[in-house]
């Protein structure tokens, strides 16, 4: 009984290896059990190995030792992995009690089944470059719109699955419109959507959004979760440093539409293409992102060993989807990774200056981070050449008068003041190359390690770029190269997450892990030429989402049923569509565009949205205040809010954004009682309330009715049930009576934010459909992507 339960667990848990396939794959069915249980003491990292022997190297594991072998196919009496992991013995038994693994009876199984077919291996899936494959034969011809569909029908026909419905229109726009820009549609881009008859309506839609300066704002704020990007540095005094302009930069690639390749080019390298463009110079800045220190008695060789790693680790785990910063102190336990190859890529940085930081940082905030370059917005470059072509004309009239004298002097001004207003961005800059020793243990004091150059880790070959030292420039070019690098490799990490961007899972579940730790993905297939097609396309981040979009798949409901719920929970096989609560700067972001009261300015210094009055009372080095914006900051967009990592916003914090203190491929999403606290008490959210109220008020009809479907409309895009329609007008009703006998806690309530109060508006009538419209923006359906 035991033994069917635990085969009937591993088959919940991963549908698409079903019990009907007879023959078990090793890198799917067979590497996750040797990963887990024996590649501690049987892997990669020679300081740990027992006995001399690999399990992740098919060589070793099927050497013969004195007549004895862990692995003779085909032979389960005379292979010694099967006789160790079977044994009554329990100082033989494998994995030993000390280890603290043990094999699951499903596990023994699986491993026997699998010496006996023969003990097929093959490479770990990350680790081979994808290939196209050929669309797979299904019986339903007519439910795909594109090649992906064919892929996952494949797999539901497999699992005797159908898949879901088309969502309704509705749900559709207000999915992609999330998906695309991070904002709900508006009622008035419902409307339009449901009355274009037109057979490509769809797809105008998918290009409207992604034209939208939106856009880039909404896929910056992933970027930056991965690359670490935050305000301040992190740690000791956690004091401000200057990088918003390299905020800019991100939101206008995507914008733009910037080849991914040359993407990570700029940011690796931006400094070291030749005649850099402004623009290169501030996305260089990547390199800059991370945490320093500016205490007093920091110790440079530390923190340039600190630095060192940290660079390591978010390159590995942005572009590689790699853990390599487990090889700062030893070898790989599971990934054939070494220390040789952790520092070999820090070698790729020694070349950037960190002196001034170093020997000239100090505790104000902002704080010396150089090198750093002025930068001024577009809108203040315009400006400039507007005041210089209008100071050049002045200046040629061949009548010099004292009122051109006296222009010319206060265009000057103007010059000057602008000028002033430039922000400073820290960038790149490269000098001769610091010494990188592979550190003992990680240990800065050791001199004793091996020197090494700029190498690519050894088990993807060497760069060809003859006998010079390797540049970052180099790395750039190795990780989208497809022919001499692994730009298939990091296709495939991308356009992972651009699935999971799109579905809130990827194919590969484990965003940030393809190693043996990770999952293998659930459409290998499909994960491959989805990489394929990101090359072929010229690294077209634009086309790759609308191709994902333009799919049957993505069409979906998101609406489940018992059977598939109980095969395949995770929704691994793609039978419906994900459903998930929004990130938080959507949250945010959401409501205030509901309400009326959100600023789509593009560029510009960090927003400081409300925050609770002594939050920062800890910062010192130096001491600081809190102090929000009175302007059109406070309504700004989350992607622009300002970032302290010590002390992250408790709104953006309840909503689990990350401190962004390392690269975060994928958010957790939680569900506590501070998220409704905050929804119910941020001042931020009264005063949406507050505005969504007072165009509820304003914009539609005089019955409660007409107010509340345009409530709901609005909101989530729909008119209120009955059922709804009958509680908020009983709430309604109750709330204008109590304002009514209290009209000191209605002005209390309304006093909350920086907007002025309409003028014509009863304050009890205005209290009363607040309190209706908090109600409405935090519905479940309010935050949640269908």
């Amino acid at each position: 009984m035991k033994r069917l339960f635990l085969l009937g667990l591993t088959l919940f848990q991963a549908p698409w290896a079903t019990a009907a396939e007879d023959h078990l794959q090793f890198d799917r069915d067979i590497r996750p059990i040797l990963s887990d249980k024996c590649f501690r003491c049987h892997g990669p990292d020679a300081a740990t190995r027992e006995a001399n022997l690999r399990l992740d190297r098919e060589d070793d594991a099927k050497a013969n030792r004195d007549g004895h072998s862990a692995i003779i196919p085909g032979r389960l009496d005379e292979s010694e992995l099967i006789r160790r992991i079977e044994t009554e013995i329990v100082e033989q038994r494998m994995p030993p009690t000390a280890s603290g693994k043990s094999l699951s009876v499903e596990e023994i199984d699986r491993l026997r089944r699998w010496v006996a077919q023969g003990a097929e291996w093959s490479q770990p899936w990350s680790a081979v470059p994808p290939v196209s494959h050929p669309a797979p034969v299904v019986q339903d011809h007519a439910w795909g719109l594109n090649w992906i569909d064919g892929f996952v029908m494949a797999k539901l026909e497999e699992n005797e699955l159908r898949p879901a419905l088309d969502a309704d229109r509705t749900t559709l726009i207000r999915r992609l419109s999330i998906d695309l820009t991070g904002l709900p549609p508006t009622h008035s881009e419902v409307v339009a959507f449901l009355q274009d008859d037109s057979p490509n309506a769809y797809e105008k839609c998918i290009d409207r959004l992604l034209d939208s300066p939106r856009f880039g704002e909404r896929m910056a704020s992933y970027w930056f979760d991965l690359v670490r990007y935050a305000s301040t540095v992190g740690y000791h005094g956690d004091q401000v440093h200057s990088i918003t302009p390299y905020r800019d930069y991100v939101i206008a690639a995507f914008n733009a539409n910037l080849p991914f390749d040359q993407f990570t080019r700029e940011q690796l390298a931006g400094d070291l293409i030749p005649d850099a463009t402004l623009m290169q110079r501030i996305a260089s800045g990547y390199n800059r992102l991370l945490q320093t220190s500016h205490e007093g008695g920091v110790q440079p060789k530390e923190y340039l060993a600190i630095y060192g790693a940290d660079r390591v680790r978010n390159l590995s785990g942005v572009w590689m989807a790699a853990t390599m910063g487990c090889c700062q102190c030893h070898d790989h336990k599971f990934d054939p990774y070494s220390i040789k190859d952790f520092y070999s890529i820090q070698a790729f940085f020694a070349d950037l200056d960190e002196a001034e930081h170093l020997t000239k940082g100090d505790n104000n905030s902002p704080t010396k981070r150089r090198p750093e370059i002025e930068v001024l917005s577009d809108s203040q470059q315009k400006d400039l050449e507007e005041l210089a072509a209008r100071r050049s004309s002045l200046t040629t009239e061949e009548t010099s008068t004292a009122a051109n004298a006296e222009a010319v002097k206060q265009i000057d001004e103007e010059i000057a003041l602008i000028n002033k207003g430039a922000r400073l961005s820290m960038v790149s800059r490269s000098i001769a190359p610091r010494t990188i020793r592979i550190l003992p243990r990680g240990n800065w004091l050791d001199d004793s390690g091996e020197i090494v150059q700029p190498a690519v880790p050894e088990r993807f070959g060497k760069l060809d770029i003859g006998d010079r030292r390797a540049t970052r420039l180099d790395l750039a070019n190795w990780l989208t190269d497809d022919r001499q690098g692994v730009g298939g490799l990091t296709a495939r990490v991308m356009v992972n997450r651009f699935w999971y961007l799109l579905f809130g899972r990827g194919l590969a579940p484990v965003l940030d892990d393809f190693g043996s730790q990770g999952e293998v993905p659930s459409h290998p297939e499909l994960l491959d030429n989805l990489a394929i097609e990101f090359i072929n396309r010229r690294w077209d981040v634009k086309a790759m989402l609308k191709e994902i979009a333009m799919s049957r798949t993505y069409l979906q409901s998101s609406h489940e049923n018992r059977q598939t719920r109980a095969l395949d929970p995770l929704n691994s096989l793609l039978s419906h569509q994900g459903r998930f609560r929004f990130p938080a700067e959507t949250v945010r972001d959401s409501t205030l565009s509901i309400s009326g009261l959100l600023v789509n300015q593009l560029e510009g210094p960090n927003a400081h949205p409300y925050q609770p009055e002594g939050y920062y009372r800890h910062l010192n080095f130096p001491e600081r205040k809190y102090v929000s914006d009175t302007g059109a900051g406070q309504w700004r967009r989350g992607v622009y809010i300002h970032w302290q990592r010590q002390f992250l916003h408790p709104m953006l914090k309840a909503f689990d954004a990350p401190s962004r203190e390392e690269c975060t491929a994928q958010r957790q999403r939680s569900n506590t009682p501070l998220s409704a606290l905050v929804l119910l008490n941020d001042p931020t959210f009264l005063e949406a309330s507050r505005a969504f109220a007072v165009r509820i008020l304003t914009e539609s009809g005089e019955s409660p009715e007409e107010r509340l479907r345009f409530a709901f409309n609005e909101a989530v895009s729909r008119s209120p049930s009955p059922k709804e329609m009958e509680v908020f007008k009983h709430l309604i009703e109750q709330s204008l009576e109590e304002f009514s006998k209290d009209r000191g806690a209605a002005r209390e309530l309304l006093s909350v934010g920086l907007k002025p109060l309409p003028e014509g508006i009863d304050q009890t009538q205005l209290a009363a459909w607040t309190v209706i419209a908090r109600a409405v923006l935090s519905l479940n359906e309010a935050m949640t992507r269908f």
